[in-house]
């Protein structure tokens, strides 16, 4: 009991205290008073245009970098699988670009996407796809893009790893009965493995969505949420509003906007994917 009042002290406190704000026109200086207005910092958000193009742009890099992730990690898992030679050096491997801190791994792909020395520059020039340094960052379809592969880049592993683990626990036998009976490789993933996986692909996608639908740090590093707010995502423009604009409590009810959608995409994951025999996972 005493350890878990501390963790709700820690956890709750700040929930209920952003709750809170949410109905005020709050500013972050202490000399300004916070004024009760209701619910109009959630009307002002949800009747806003640059809202919904945020709240579009943010879906955009969820779907695709998950969705990337999910099949490539699903194909490096199955790999693994397999064991080819050398495959528990591949396995460690695979850890290093998960185990890079995001900032970390946000300024090496800055750096690789640097118009003026970066290494992707570099190796194309080099192999003669490009006969000039390219500013790959001044487009905002491009960059937003070249922002969800460096995310892929450093989440994929986290997948795979989850997947390789669930697929060493499938009974071989299975697979086994399968080849008794004719079924080719394919037939063998997609109709004996893929229904045992449902449950840590479930799990996998419901970490993987929540993370990359509030996305920040990355964006921060690479993009500043530019080029022409080209790649601003929903917790960017709630870093905006709380500490460039200093809506505190604009920025407050956007943060439980954020809650409620990837509460939403979770649930629709575990309506899509769930069943009871997925229970223990």
């Amino acid at each position: 009991m005493p350890a878990l009042l501390i963790v709700l002290s820690i956890v709750l406190q700040p929930i209920l205290s952003t709750f809170y704000l949410s109905f005020f026109d709050a500013s972050l200086s202490k000399t300004t008073r916070n004024v009760f207005i209701g619910l109009e910092n959630y009307t002002t958000l949800l009747t806003d245009k640059t809202f919904w193009i945020t709240i579009w742009r943010t879906l955009y890099f969820t779907v695709v970098s998950v969705g990337l992730e999910l099949v490539l990690g699903l194909s490096i898992a199955q790999f693994l699988s397999n064991r080819p030679p050398g495959w528990k050096f591949l396995r460690v491997a695979l850890i290093i670009p998960w185990a890079i801190p995001t900032i970390v791994n946000g300024t090496i792909w800055r750096w690789i996407y640097n118009a003026d020395y970066g290494a992707l520059n570099g190796l194309l020039f080099a192999l003669g796809l490009i006969n000039k340094y390219q500013p790959w960052l001044i487009s905002p379809w491009k960059a937003m893009n070249l922002v969800i592969l460096a995310d892929v880049w450093h989440s994929m592993p986290f997948i795979a790893l989850i997947l390789q683990a669930a697929m060493a626990t499938l009974p071989p036998e299975l697979d086994e009965a399968a080849v008794v009976d004719g079924a080719s490789a394919w037939q063998r993933f997609w109709l004996v493995r893929m229904p045992l996986l449902r449950g840590a692909i479930l799990v996998a996608l419901v970490i993987r969505t929540v993370e990359a639908f509030r996305v920040f740090d990355i964006i921060y590093v690479i993009t500043a949420g530019g080029p022409a707010f080209g790649t601003m995502t929903i917790s960017y423009l709630t870093y905006l509003e709380t500490f460039s604009f200093g809506h505190v409590g604009r920025g407050a009810a956007l943060s439980f906007l954020i809650s409620a959608f990837t509460l939403l995409m979770a649930l629709i994951y575990i309506r899509t994917l769930y069943r009871p025999e997925d229970r223990a996972f």
